[in-house]
């Protein structure tokens, strides 16, 4: 394992230049061996019902292109009546119903905070649109933060109040694609832990909510932000 970490190069500039600061002995982890499950499910509902997932439990799921990823993290977190702590979210795209769906957990009191990093790709279709469907819908009480930079990740990761860290991962953005996808749920602490510190580098650098703002003077500083990229081009 330890010479194939030394060979892999990771390209910090995928991230614009982001000082990481992060050493050789934090930039990789080596979680805990996991105990595997192989499962494979078209509706999202069914399968969170059938997960019994407990401390270095992974499974592996294959789902076909009807499956709603973002569908999977409500009904997960709602049919075990979790309290999230904290969750974060980076994807490269979502959808309107996604938005819905986590304005549910934040707004039945599953969720007390939510950080969505999503690609600037994203942005730059949905700037009028979903971008600012989601901070109407989600930027509620300081309780959420949003992230804009160069991501093609689709990585979920949350702790609760009972102190359980859980990871989803894989190809699969929150909503469905009309593609076989592939993802996989762990309750991980080092994996946590490891996303946790990294993503938390990209939302201290790309965030766009400054929450000393109200929403008003949140798109005024939008719209600095189209304006310098604008003239760098």
């Amino acid at each position: 394992m330890s010479n194939e970490l030394d060979l892999f190069d990771f390209d910090d500039s995928d991230f614009q230049e982001i000082d990481f600061d992060i050493d050789h002995e934090k930039r990789f982890c080596t979680p805990k061996k996991t105990r595997s499950k192989n499962v494979n499910y078209k509706n999202a509902r069914k399968l969170s019902k059938e997960i019994k997932l407990s401390e270095n439990d992974r499974y592996y799921c294959i789902v076909d292109g009807s499956f709603i990823f973002g569908d999977f993290i409500e009904a997960f977190i709602v049919d075990r009546d979790l309290r999230v702590k904290e969750m974060t979210l980076s994807t490269l795209s979502m959808s309107q119903e996604n938005i819905d769906s986590l304005a549910n957990l934040l707004n039945g009191g599953f969720l007390d905070h939510l950080t969505i990093i999503i690609s600037d790709y994203f942005y730059s279709h949905e700037r009028n649109i979903l971008i600012k469907y989601m901070i109407d819908k989600l930027d509620k009480n300081d309780r959420f933060q949003l992230a804009i930079c160069r991501t093609h990740t689709k990585i979920t990761f949350f702790e609760t109040y009972s102190g359980s860290k859980v990871i989803m991962y894989g190809s699969a953005n929150l909503r469905s694609s009309d593609n076989l996808e592939q993802f996989s749920i762990e309750m991980n602490d080092e994996l946590y832990d490891f996303n946790h510190f990294f993503h938390n580098k990209i939302v201290d650098k790309f965030k766009i909510i400054n929450k000393s703002l109200k929403t008003k003077q949140i798109w005024q500083v939008i719209n600095e932000i189209d304006q310098d990229q604008k003239g760098t081009q």
